[in-house]
């Protein structure tokens, strides 16, 4: 199925945070979602619209100090801006994957003329990819899971990677299938409370949600997690120390631990992989570890060797995942993995998730792998996307942070809660509160996101939005 983009519309809400989160450089304490709205033009004449939403989070595509939390979110923004005028202005009906690949470099080449890294450039087309997807399902009539399994998008080899030439797309796609349910991996953030007395710096929120690790875990049910460290040795293995002592409580707890680019040299990665498996304290923790996160900074990740047996865990890229090659140049020096996220592209994530499979037959062992990680996603369409994203990739556990840090829909209409909830009661739940996550025994049931659209068979009342970008064919 071929399409033309006819215009792009989006709307922005404030996002207020429970409390701050902190990963790497920011504490994060509100951001603006935004949501984008693409009207599509089928070559019978038929139009469909679809929609997309994501958090602008600073600090994270671009760690530049010198720059504010506005100038992040404006170059986001402008990402966005600058893809959904080359979608425009393409003359010739085209696939959605060959409208988004045929852009790619443009994309990249004009991001570096307006001082964006490859990450910030590529958040515009990972948002509009999505919502023009959604436009053609919905036209279709077809589930996201059907569609890629379908091959709709129309994957094919392009030279933008060309390591996997020769690829049998239909055959691979067709082989997918979506998970039920997934694990929902509990961030512990560097500020987040560990017990109640860690409480005593700040008030209560009294808003009928968990805020320390023992609460979320009574709560929820939670046996997998996601650890911020921050690099500073000592600090890092206190905190790790008192974590442990709670999941000792509990069998089969999986970890990861995140570094956030907090590492300047491979040495000091490894001096703190070998000084937690000196602790006996540490022991049971560090056999529940089952990777490591972006360690060091993006400019210097590719330097040096990842050597997995002296660090004793594999590691995987985040950050460092800046371009279509980034996967295959970490494997070069090492890594064994990649994360998926929905703010860097879907169809990314599926190339990637092929390399897997690829070189895993080639090594004969199951050696490299994908994790799903987020970036703050709200409950409703942005996270259902992330969710119907990881789910067809069979990662059985996914980075679940949002719904932690944010009270669910609390900023939302009742209208629009209600309507989200109808739909998915199996998602969630609007129990003691606004409609939110429902997390039981740590696990999210996704079943219902297998409506048509891109796990979008209710959308959000943009109505009331702030408007942003407008632009037309």
């Amino acid at each position: 199925m071929k399409v033309k983009l006819l215009s792009v519309r989006t709307h922005e809400r404030k996002v207020q945070l429970r409390f701050p989160f902190r990963f790497g450089v920011v504490s994060l304490e509100q951001a603006p979602q935004i949501f984008v709205e693409a009207r599509v033009l089928r070559e019978d004449g038929s139009e469909g619209l679809g929609m997309s939403a994501e958090m602008l989070v600073p600090k994270w595509f671009d760690k530049n100090p010198e720059l504010s939390n506005e100038e992040n979110f404006n170059d986001l923004r402008q990402s966005l801006r600058m893809v959904s005028g080359q979608y425009l202005s393409q003359g010739e009906f085209k696939t959605t994957f060959e409208l988004s690949i045929e852009n790619y470099q443009q994309q990249i080449r004009s991001g570096a003329l307006a001082g964006m890294n490859p990450l910030v450039a590529s958040f515009g087309p990972a948002l509009l990819d999505r919502a023009v997807l959604d436009g053609v399902c919905r036209m279709e009539g077809v589930s996201f899971w059907e569609a890629i399994r379908g091959n709709l998008p129309g994957f094919c080899f392009h030279p933008v990677f060309t390591d996997l030439e020769g690829w049998d797309w239909d055959d691979f796609l067709s082989r997918l299938h979506p998970l039920d349910e997934i694990h929902a991996r509990h961030t512990v953030g560097l500020e987040d409370p560990i017990t109640g007395s860690d409480l005593h710096t700040r008030n209560r929120q009294n808003d009928g949600l968990p805020e320390t690790l023992e609460e979320v875990i009574a709560a929820y049910g939670n046996r997998y997690f996601k650890i911020k460290v921050c690099g500073e040795l000592d600090k890092d293995l206190a905190r790790l120390e008192k974590i442990s002592r709670i999941l000792d409580r509990y069998s089969g707890c999986r970890i990861t631990l995140d570094g956030n680019e907090q590492y300047q040299e491979i040495e000091q990665v490894l001096e703190f992989s070998e000084e937690i498996q000196k602790r006996s304290s540490l022991r049971g923790f560090w056999e529940a570890v089952a990777f490591l996160e972006q360690p060091l900074h993006r400019d210097r990740a590719f330097d040096n060797r990842i050597d997995r047996n002296r660090l004793g865990r594999p590691v995987i890229i985040d950050e460092s995942d800046q371009e279509f090659s980034s996967f295959c140049e970490a494997r070069e020096v090492g890594y064994s993995g990649v994360s998926s996220k929905s703010c860097k592209g879907f169809y990314k994530s599926l190339i990637n998730l092929a390399r897997c499979q690829a070189w895993n037959e080639k090594a004969g062992a199951e050696t490299f792998f994908m994790s799903g990680e987020d970036l703050t996603t709200q409950p409703g369409l942005a996270t259902q996307q992330d969710l119907a994203l990881v789910a067809i990739l069979g990662i059985n556990h996914v980075e679940r942070n949002g719904h932690h840090y944010v009270c669910g829909f609390a900023d939302t209409t009742q209208e629009e809660q209600e309507n989200f909830l109808k739909d998915h009661p199996s998602l969630y739940t609007d129990l003691e509160g606004p409609v939110r996550l429902k997390i039981r025994k740590g696990l999210l049931d996704l079943r219902s996101l297998g409506g048509i659209g891109f796990a979008s068979s209710v959308l959000p009342d943009v109505g009331s939005r702030k408007l942003g970008i407008e632009l037309f064919r």
